[in-house]
């Protein structure tokens, strides 16, 4: 959805212009550190996660975030989130290659 169209609209509408834009393929959070890029992040897939198919969660963060936010260990393979359906969630190493979580 085009930001600048959505962006004086309330949150609920931005939410579900995203959600339903059955186009829609990859969303890319990014930000400053301390922003809540997990926040909405892990929000966002979790909306995602009940009007799509499947939705997969990759984080890039070094700090690996994910396992703290949904309160399990995530690896660097698509691991299911206990209690979203279809909601997969992986940390990735940025660097080049993958690695599994603390």
């Amino acid at each position: 959805a085009d930001v600048h169209r959505i962006s004086g609209l309330p949150r609920q509408t931005v939410i579900q212009a995203v959600t339903q834009q059955q186009s829609l393929r990859w969303i890319f959070v990014g930000g400053k550190g301390g922003v809540g890029k997990t926040t909405v992040s892990c929000a966002l897939a979790i909306e995602l996660a009940s009007a799509r198919e499947s939705v997969l969660l990759v984080s890039t963060d070094p700090a690996h975030n994910l396992n703290d936010a949904f309160g399990q260990p995530i690896s660097s393979t698509p691991t299911a989130v206990t209690g979203v359906d279809k909601l997969y969630a992986m940390q990735v190493d940025a660097t080049g290659g993958s690695r599994s979580s603390r």
